[in-house]
C-alpha cells in the first residue's frame, strides 16, 4: 500500500512552486523547493562558503503512523556548487507537524544564490520500526567482534 502525506500550505506560500514530485518514474527522493516569503522571493538568500541556513519549502506535512520522511542532499546541487545539509539525513517524524526548512550548508569555495523555487533538496518516504530494548550482561561474539571504523580493512 502506498503511504498518503497529508500536505498543508503555509498561508504566505507560493502554490504556484507546486507540491513535492518525482522527477521520473524510478525516482526515489520527491524534490523540494525554496518557497520563501513574499518580501524575499525576488532576491532570495546568499548563502556564503561555510554557512548554514534554514530555506522555507512552505509546507508542513501530516506524515501516517509508522513512517518517516528523510530530507536529503541533491546530488546535482552536491557536485556543482558544494551545497549539502549539515544533518543529512535529516528526520522528520510522524508526529511533527510544524513548517519544513531545509537546513543547507555551502560546502563550497564561492557563495551560491539559492533563489525562488530552486529544487533544494530531495525527500524520501520510509518505513520505520521502533525497538524494544533489553539490558543484558553481555552480548554474543561475531567474526568482526568489537571491531569500529575501518576494523575491516581498506579492500
Amino acid at each position: 500500500m502506498t503511504p498518503v502525506l497529508k500536505v498543508l500550505w503555509e498561508d504566505w506560500a507560493d502554490r504556484a512552486l507546486g507540491l513535492p514530485r518525482y522527477e521520473t518514474p524510478g525516482a526515489a527522493g520527491a524534490d523540494l523547493h525554496a518557497n520563501f516569503g513574499p518580501s524575499d522571493r525576488e532576491d532570495g538568500l546568499m548563502l556564503h562558503p561555510m554557512e548554514r541556513r534554514l530555506v522555507p519549502t512552505g509546507l508542513r506535512f501530516e506524515i501516517p503512523p509508522g513512517f518517516e520522511v528523510q530530507i536529503r542532499p541533491r546530488s546535482g546541487l552536491a557536485l556543482k556548487q558544494g551545497i549539502s545539509l549539515p544533518n543529512t539525513p535529516g528526520t522528520i517524524d510522524s508526529d511533527y507537524r510544524g513548517p519544513l526548512g531545509v537546513a543547507l550548508i555551502n560546502l563550497g569555495t564561492d557563495p551560491v544564490r539559492i533563489q525562488h523555487g530552486d529544487r533544494i533538496a530531495q525527500m524520501i518516504v520510509a518505513p520505520v520500526v521502533q525497538a524494544d530494548f533489553a539490558l543484558v550482561e553481555d552480548l554474543s561474539e561475531t567474526a568482526r567482534g568489537a571491531g569500529g571504523f575501518g576494523s575491516t580493512g581498506r579492500r
